[in-house]
């Protein structure tokens, strides 16, 4: 039950602080989401630091690595947000958007967590 309640705690502050930036950045005159394309970088940024991290130091809690990972993270992070606004650029038309947006945040958020490992090593 305890990880559950962490995994709550961890998930809400980071839902609550995605919709922040994301309201903020997404609400600009501009055709990319940028707000959710931040939040997925910055989110893979974190989960490779974290896990990286808690590979190398085993004295890192399990708890946290819920807390943190599982759940910040996983609040904090969208892919529905994400999916959605692909359909949306599909069904406008917009491909070039599609494609950047996509590859972009794909390729960014990869080398993210690549460097957040790197980090915490």
């Amino acid at each position: 039950m305890k990880q559950v309640f962490l995994v709550f705690i961890g998930g809400g502050s980071g839902s609550v602080l995605r919709f922040l930036i994301s309201k903020h950045l997404n609400g600009l005159e501009h055709s990319l989401p940028y707000g959710t394309f931040l939040v997925n970088i910055l989110g893979s940024l974190l989960i490779g630091f974290i896990l990286g991290f808690a590979a190398k130091n085993p004295e890192f809690s399990n708890q946290y690595v819920i807390l943190l990972a599982t759940g910040f993270c996983g609040g904090f992070t969208t892919f529905s947000a994400f999916a959605y606004e692909n359909h949306l650029f599909l069904k406008s038309g917009d491909l070039i958007s599609l494609a950047i947006y996509t590859l972009g945040t794909f390729i960014v958020g990869f080398l993210a967590v690549l460097l957040g490992v790197y980090i915490a090593k």
